[in-house]
C-alpha cells in the first residue's frame, strides 16, 4: 500500500512525494544493505530519499520524484512476491519507470518480462528488452536489431533455454556467419564445433550463465543444443527447435533467405544483428537489410529495434554508442 503526497505536482520545478509501506520487515530487502539501493536511486535521479519508520520521503524535480516513486512502488511489490532485489533490478525498475513516464500507453509492469533457466531468472532490464521478450513469446520469427550491450543475443538464448527446459521445443540450434574465415571452415583445426566456437563464443558464454556445465556438455553431446554455421544449414528443415542466428548483418541475401526458409513446424527463430556493424566486403548487400525490406508487414514476423537507452553493460558503453550515433547523424546531414 502506498500513497503519493499532494506535494507531487508535475508543473513545479521541485516536488515531494511520500510512500507508506505496510510491512516494515520487508524494507531492508527493498532498501538494500546499508541502503545501497536508495543510494543508487539518489545518484541516478538526483533525488533525496529519507526513510522514517514505514514511510519514505522523496524530494527532487517533479519528473525525477515521479520516476523514483513509481520505481520504488514496483520494487516493493516484487519484494512482497518473494523476488530478490539487487542493483540490476533497481536499474531495471528505474528504466521501466522512465519509459512509462515518457509513454503513458506502456504497461511494462503488467507482464512477466523474464525467463526461467536452470541457474537463475533472466529478466528484461529496459523497455526495449521487455518489448523484445514479449515479441519472442508471441511471434515465430523475431528480428532483434541494435548496438552491442543491449542484450539482444543474451535474451534470445534465455528464451531458447526456457522453452527447452519446459518442453516447448526439443532442440536449440545456434548459428552465426563466419565472415572472418570466409565460411572456409576447413582451414581451422578440430571438429565442426571447434571450427565455429570462436564465432559463437558470446552464445556459449550466455549458455554457461544459464545451464550447469555438466548439463550443457550433455545436451551438446546429445544434439539437444546444436552449433551449426550457416554454411551447413542448407537443405535442412528445423522441426520443434528454437533457432538463433547471431551477427546476421554479416550474412548475404542468399544465405539469409536460405536460413529463414529452414523454419519448420513447432519452431521459433530469432535473428539478431547490428545493421551498423557490417563486416562484408565493400559493396556487398547485407542479408539482414535485405530480409527486413522483403518481410516488412508480414504476419508472424516482429522487428524490435534497440537504441543506446537499452545498453545494459557499463554505463560508458551507452555513452560510446550514443556518441557514434550522433556523429553518424551529423555526417548524414552534411551530405
Amino acid at each position: 500500500m502506498s500513497a503519493v503526497s499532494p506535494d507531487l505536482v508535475a508543473s513545479t520545478p521541485g516536488a515531494r512525494a511520500q510512500i507508506e509501506f505496510d510491512d516494515n520487515l520487508l524494507l531492508p530487502l527493498l532498501y538494500g544493505e546499508r541502503d545501497a539501493h536508495l543510494d543508487q536511486i539518489e545518484r541516478q535521479l538526483g533525488v533525496a530519499l529519507v526513510p522514517r519508520g514505514n514511510r519514505l520521503a522523496i524530494s527532487g524535480t517533479a519528473s525525477a520524484t515521479e520516476i523514483a516513486h513509481l520505481a520504488l512502488s514496483r520494487l516493493y511489490e516484487q519484494v512482497k512476491r518473494g523476488q530478490e532485489i539487487d542493483i540490476a533490478a533497481v536499474d531495471a525498475a528505474l528504466r521501466f519507470a522512465q519509459a512509462e513516464r515518457d509513454d503513458k500507453n506502456l504497461s511494462l509492469w503488467r507482464e512477466d518480462a523474464s525467463f526461467r533457466t536452470r541457474k537463475r531468472r533472466i529478466a528484461a532490464r529496459t523497455a526495449g528488452q521487455a518489448l523484445y521478450v514479449k515479441a519472442m513469446r508471441e511471434n515465430e520469427l523475431v528480428f532483434g536489431l541494435g548496438p552491442a550491450g543491449t542484450g539482444k543475443t543474451y535474451l534470445a538464448v534465455a528464451a531458447a533455454v526456457d522453452l527447452l527446459m519446459t518442453g516447448q521445443v526439443e532442440r536449440i540450434i545456434l548459428s552465426r556467419p563466419a565472415v572472418e574465415a570466409g565460411e572456409r571452415l576447413g582451414f581451422l583445426p578440430g571438429d565442426l564445433r571447434d571450427k565455429v566456437d570462436p564465432y559463437l563464443r558470446p552464445i556459449f558464454d550466455a549458455l554457461n550463465d544459464m545451464i550447469p556445465a555438466d548439463q550443457l556438455q550433455k545436451r551438446l553431446g546429445t544434439g539437444e543444443i546444436e552449433v551449426a554455421p550457416i554454411a551447413f544449414m542448407r537443405g535442412r528443415t528445423l522441426l520443434r527447435a528454437f533457432v538463433i542466428l547471431d551477427e546476421a548483418q554479416n550474412t548475404t541475401p542468399v544465405q539469409m533467405k536460405m536460413f529463414l526458409t529452414r523454419l519448420g513446424e513447432g519452431s521459433r527463430m530469432v535473428v539478431t544483428g547490428d545493421p551498423t556493424q557490417i563486416d562484408l566486403p565493400v559493396g556487398a548487400r547485407s542479408g539482414l537489410a535485405d530480409a527486413l525490406e522483403a518481410l516488412d508487414g508480414i504476419e508472424g514476423v516482429s522487428v524490435v529495434r534497440f537504441t543506446e537507452r537499452d545498453v545494459v553493460r557499463h554505463p560508458l558503453v551507452a555513452r560510446i554508442v550514443g556518441a557514434y550515433d550522433a556523429r553518424d547523424r551529423t555526417s548524414r546531414k552534411a551530405k
